[in-house]
């Protein structure tokens, strides 16, 4: 048996080797300011955020940027990391978790006395029905949960969650929010199903998206679809009275509206500030900033069908394309320095990828190179595709500045690109559609498990760029999930990458170094690389 003290081991992701706190991609569509909630209320949190992207706050659906903010403050799961270190799993509504490996299940004992916000005691049923749920509504977060061969409930306080294949980072996989734990009696009376046929019979997501039904901290009242979220204290929460008696995700698209706003009181925290509106607070008394690294990525994908684009569909072009992008000009130039670059789909700090190794196999400019590549590819006088991408901002900066960066780089040596902005809708239609030439997409995982990453890259987004990865590299993958041997496990994780830079798929552009404004009206803002991005339950008044 293996004890509650499990640690993941197949990434570099403890403090001791790779300290990563504070994690939101901003890539989200804009909309008008509405008016500002004051923030000088002492009893009401208020955060400016661009929340446009917002689609549903229903666990089992929810695959944007900006909804785990509120999921995170609304609902649990089983076990989470700690902010500061994404190496330890902890309990969380769990008390202790034991893993046969022999059978390939672990265990659960819950917490007692925990209590949803209505005031029913959780049970193994309500852990049961959530991930059932999770599974059968087969909507993109069943994804995570493909390893799960079956839940059962043990007892009203234990539960057992069989796997299809052994793997140690499978623990980690739990703490995302598509595992969040909520209410059988609450979701059930508003239509939720978690029956096989849930896919067609589920109707609780209406409901789910304004209200919660869940154990965490604050739960949710309303979502006025860009305008605000709003939250009130969990009164029934097992952790205590938390700090705040409401909580206000203010929809804020502008950063400039941002700026002002937090600087003269009006939110206590801008979470999408660009970076020379950072670096305008240098010095300010009122406001302070904090930067931390993130776990989130911006990458470009191209495509690998000849009927799309004849030129993308040959290597040779798309590794010119890699070529001619001046990486270091992007970085200093547009995010202040404020950002690292993985070699591949997996981040700086997860399956062993550094910053050694991001120098060492990561795309380099290389104009000379770009145009031997041309050639080989049969386009020495260059070609042109299309590239989409969100007319939103990205951390410090805007998909727009970086397309328009990355069309003037590849124009040096003849490649011609026609920028294709639009709505986060259109934009998200073509790209999981497979109908777009190229994309600026942003990437983020819902645990720190380099095999989300890495599965990813192999399956769904593989399908849209119509390439079919040899048999080889989907085996390597799985062989490196289910290694016990973290040394073993990240030389195969290193091994799928070098596949990835050579296909020339994916090139990634960034990793951004997270910077947000705080007033000084609050305190104890804990930023975390987790999907849920701080944790909302310890920011209290300042008095």
């Amino acid at each position: 048996m293996i004890n509650s003290s499990v640690r993941t081991h197949h990434g570099c992701l403890g403090h001791r080797c790779f300290r990563l706190a504070g994690m939101l991609v901003l890539s989200v569509a804009a909309s008008s300011m509405v008016p500002l909630a004051t923030a000088a209320d002492k009893k009401t949190l208020v955060i400016g955020m661009d929340i446009g992207d917002g689609r549903t706050y229903d666990p089992a659906r929810q695959a944007d940027l900006s909804p785990p903010l509120t999921l995170g403050a609304v609902y649990e799961q089983l076990v989470t990391l700690g902010a500061d270190n994404l190496a330890e799993v902890r309990p969380m509504l769990a008390d202790s978790w034991t893993f046969d490996p022999g059978r390939q299940v672990w265990t659960f004992k819950l917490k007692p006395g925990v209590k949803f916000w209505n005031g029913d005691t959780l049970t193994a049923d309500d852990v049961k029905f959530s991930l059932d749920r999770l599974i059968n509504v087969k909507d993109q977060p069943s994804a995570d949960a493909a390893n799960l061969q079956r839940v059962d409930v043990v007892d009203p306080q234990t539960v057992a969650i069989a796997l299809k294949v052994s793997a140690p980072s499978n623990l980690v996989d739990l703490t995302g929010t598509v595992f969040s734990i909520y209410s059988r009696k609450m979701v059930e009376a508003q239509g939720g199903s978690s029956a096989p046929d849930a896919k067609d019979k589920d109707k609780a997501t209406a409901w789910m998206n304004a209200n919660s039904a869940g154990t965490g901290p604050y739960r949710m009242v309303s979502w006025e679809r860009n305008a605000q979220v709003v939250l009130a204290r969990n009164t029934n929460y097992h952790g205590g009275a938390v700090p705040f008696e409401r909580v206000v995700i203010r929809h804020i698209s502008d950063g400039a509206a941002q700026l002002l706003a937090v600087r003269r009181g009006d939110i206590d925290i801008a979470m999408n500030l660009n970076a020379e509106q950072l670096d305008s607070l240098a010095g300010n008394k009122d406001v302070t900033i904090q930067k931390t690294t993130s776990i989130d990525t911006m990458l470009m994908t191209m495509t690998n069908s000849a009927t799309m684009n004849p030129a993308l569909a040959k290597p040779q072009a798309r590794r010119a394309v890699a070529a001619a992008i001046d990486y270091d000009g992007l970085i200093k130039g547009l995010v202040g320095g404020f950002s690292q670059r993985p070699p591949s789909f997996i981040p700086i700090g997860a399956g062993g990828v550094t910053e050694a190794t991001a120098k060492q196999l990561g795309y380099k400019e290389d104009l000379p190179r770009a145009r031997e590549l041309l050639k080989e590819a049969g386009y020495p006088e260059g070609f042109g595709f299309e590239l989409i991408y969100p007319n939103t901002p990205y951390f410090s900066t805007s998909f727009q500045l970086i397309a328009q960066k990355i069309q003037s780089d590849v124009a040096r040596v003849g490649i011609r690109i026609d920028l294709k902005p639009m709505d986060t809708v259109n934009w998200r239609t073509q790209f999981n559609t497979a109908k777009a030439q190229a994309v600026l997409a942003f990437w983020t995982a819902t645990a720190p498990n380099p095999y989300i990453w890495a599965s990813a890259s192999v399956q769904r987004l593989a399908k849209r760029m119509y390439w079919e990865p040899a048999a080889e590299t989907a085996e390597v993958i799985e062989k490196a999930r289910a290694e016990v041997d973290p040394q073993k496990a990240q030389a195969m994780y290193l091994q799928y990458q070098k596949t990835l830079i050579d296909q020339a798929n994916y090139v990634m552009l960034l990793q951004p170094i997270y910077r947000v404004a705080v007033n000084k009206a609050v305190a104890d803002v804990e930023l975390t690389a987790n999907i849920w991005k701080m944790d909302m339950k310890k920011i209290r008044p300042v008095k």
